[in-house]
């Protein structure tokens, strides 16, 4: 069954922000996307969590954003991160994402005032109605402190477009509720999910771990797209401690960076609150790594 925004199906790809010296790195900002084009990742997603975006300020969330467009050139699509607690900030940060190219936008659910469901659904509602660019909605509980429940996904999936929604409550009772009565497309927000939401009916995934190993997303999701059952399954086994260990040792995006690192991918500094792993929680990574990439990704 076709879905509403299933042009971006498949591997996005939730970008760093590379830092040097305090600021955005805007060469390395470049390498990433184009490593994306070259692994045919359908979309990229800046200035999402992975990309730091608490940390930006007004200016570089915009810079970003239009540095990534102007990357992509058209050969990837960009989702970019417009979300905020404050709608009209999210209105104005949509705005300027359409206005600079991008193709779709994320927006996470308002954290920390905890809206009510009314307040969720009008929240959407106001940033969706200021733009005619596609609208992903971001519902992660655990780091926004309260769920959009499926009653107020349902009606926010009246509004035309409002196309996709990130599913990250890790709660596959809600993930089948949504895909029964919508034909938003749903795309997993944990990359140890992604094979379950598929086998729902999810169309793929916006992944932290396809920042080093987009070729495997990618073949996974293509795998179950082809009935190779078989194959999906082994690429999930084979995948999932890499994929576990980037939501488990320590916040993200810290371990990604920092297998970006080791690497050799140019990854920049974290930029505070967020520290470096411990050499311990470090060498932990390089053993999931070895463990998991055995082959060029």
């Amino acid at each position: 069954m076709r879905t509403r925004g299933d042009s971006f199906a498949g591997l996005s790809v939730a970008l760093i922000t590379p830092f040097k010296d305090g600021a955005v790195a805007y060469d390395s900002l470049a390498q990433q996307v184009q490593f994306q084009i070259d692994a045919g990742t359908t979309a990229v997603v800046p200035v999402g969590t992975t990309g730091e975006s608490p940390t930006l300020s007004y200016n570089e969330h915009e810079d970003v954003i239009r540095a990534v467009v102007n990357t992509a050139q058209g050969k990837i699509k960009v989702i970019a991160g417009t979300g905020s607690n404050a709608t009209d900030e999210a209105v104005y940060l949509t705005k300027f994402a359409e206005k600079a190219g991008a193709d779709a936008a994320l927006l996470v659910a308002p954290y920390y005032n905890k809206p009510t469901q009314e307040g969720f659904y009008q929240h959407y509602k106001a940033v969706a109605e200021s733009v005619n660019i596609p609208i992903c909605i971001y519902n992660i509980p655990g780091r926004c402190g309260k769920n959009i429940e499926p009653e107020t996904i349902y009606r926010l999936a009246e509004i035309p477009n409002i196309t996709m929604i990130k599913e990250a409550t890790g709660s596959m009772d809600q993930t089948s509720s949504i895909i029964a009565k919508t034909d938003l497309t749903v795309l997993s927000g944990d990359d140890s999910l992604t094979l379950p939401i598929l086998a729902l009916g999810g169309r793929g995934v916006i992944s932290v771990v396809g920042n080093i190993a987009p070729r495997d997303m990618i073949n996974l999701c293509n795998a179950f797209d082809k009935g190779n059952l078989k194959l999906a399954k082994e690429i999930h086994y084979k995948m999932y401690p890499l994929c576990r260990s980037m939501l488990s040792l320590a916040t993200n995006p810290i371990p990604i960076k920092t297998a970006m690192k080791i690497l050799g991918r140019d990854s920049g500094e974290l930029r505070l609150p967020m520290t470096p792993l411990t050499p311990d929680e470090e060498n932990k990574i390089h053993e999931i790594l070895n463990q998991c990439l055995t082959s060029t990704t």
